[in-house]
């Protein structure tokens, strides 16, 4: 029988755990809906089951929470790798404050304050770092009406505390559609 040696044990644990990681992040769905509405490419989406008791309890202890989205709408390449049409970087930030039981809500487009909120309300929150609705990404003389055309999203929480590595944890998703004027 063969013995593990220290380093190939240690491997395994690494791999056991990161797996562990992959599973509790599985369940987390991104739901992507891109729209084509007039002269724009319009996304709505949501991190279905990111706000968790780890995110909550983060909030609670007055820690400034941001949920951070990067968006791409590309196109498939005849050759090699897909082209990029456009791209965004969103956050949605609540900065709870112990004293006054508030959450002062905060969200950005590419480093630009687009809206801030102040609110009691947990449901609100909620929403407000995991859903945007109708967010503009470009427009459509951009596009080619024979291309088909995909929106990604990646998404990540900060802090993110859950990460039994200590690893950043990004959850992706994209959704396709055809440009038709």
């Amino acid at each position: 029988m063969m013995r593990s040696t220290p380093r190939q044990t240690s491997l395994w644990a690494v791999v056991a755990a990161a797996a562990c990681v992959v599973g509790v992040y599985a369940a987390e769905s991104l739901r992507i809906t891109p729209l084509v509405a007039g002269d724009r490419v319009l996304v709505s989406f949501e991190l279905a089951d990111a706000y968790t008791d780890s995110v909550r309890q983060a909030i609670a202890s007055g820690l400034r929470t941001t949920f951070t989205y990067q968006l791409e709408l590309r196109t498939v390449a005849t050759i090699w790798m897909d082209r990029t049409i456009a791209t965004a970087i969103v956050t949605a930030s609540d900065q709870f404050d112990n004293l006054t039981r508030r959450h002062t809500l905060t969200r950005t487009v590419d480093g630009h304050v687009e809206e801030t909120l102040v609110s009691d309300d947990e449901n609100v929150v909620r929403r407000w770092l995991t859903m945007w609705k109708a967010l503009p990404l470009c427009e459509t003389s951009r596009l080619d009406p024979s291309r088909d055309y995909y929106v990604r999203i990646s998404a990540r929480t900060r802090p993110s505390g859950e990460s039994l590595l200590g690893l950043a944890r990004t959850i992706s998703g994209q959704a396709k559609f055809r440009f038709a004027r």
